[in-house]
């Protein structure tokens, strides 16, 4: 039989940690959220872009939030619960950078018993290309998941064109929209 992992949260947090279908674990609504509503600041100790480099170049998975150029928050070290709200690709949260603070938002109602979730989009290194996508995986099972907690990739550029091509038909022209 495993064991059940719940813990404990504070009184004004509006979630508590328990074993996640997505990864691990994960944040569950105790109450309704309203859209908008703050849940919790990502709490963490305050390093530098180096030490972050130094603690974890050779680790895929962290809990580095990117507050400016040159500060990250490591919710590993000294961190609060907000580190173990995992990753969607259809979230129903956000992180809002405040004054050098990260805080997670209700991007809309959340229910009792949802599980929070919120957009990683962990910036990408050119340098390992596609591969990249297998070591980051998304686990969330949305219906539009992009199959990795990566940044989506930038879709190219559209070239406009003078003229639009006319498909030949079997019959007499449509009408299209707009006009």
């Amino acid at each position: 039989m495993k064991k059940k992992i719940v813990r404990t949260q504070p009184a004004s947090q509006p979630f508590v940690v328990r074993r996640s279908g997505i990864q691990g674990v994960g944040g569950f609504a105790v109450r309704q959220i309203r859209k908008g509503e703050e849940i919790i600041e990502y709490a963490g100790e305050r390093i530098s872009q180096s030490e972050g480099d130094r603690r974890y170049d050779d680790k895929p998975h962290t809990y580095l939030f990117e507050v400016s150029s040159r500060t990250l928050i490591d919710g590993a070290v000294d961190g609060n619960d907000a580190r173990f709200i995992n990753h969607s690709c259809r979230p129903n949260c956000e992180s809002v950078l405040q004054r050098g603070r990260i805080h997670i938002q209700a991007l809309r109602r959340i229910r009792t018993g949802e599980e929070l979730t919120f957009d990683y989009s962990l910036p990408r290194d050119k340098s390992l290309g596609a591969a990249e996508d297998e070591i980051y995986p998304c686990r969330c099972g949305a219906r539009i998941c992009r199959g990795t907690i990566l940044e989506p990739m930038p879709r190219p550029r559209r070239r406009k064109r003078k003229s639009q091509r006319v498909k030949p038909s079997a019959g007499p022209p449509r009408r299209t929209s707009g006009g």
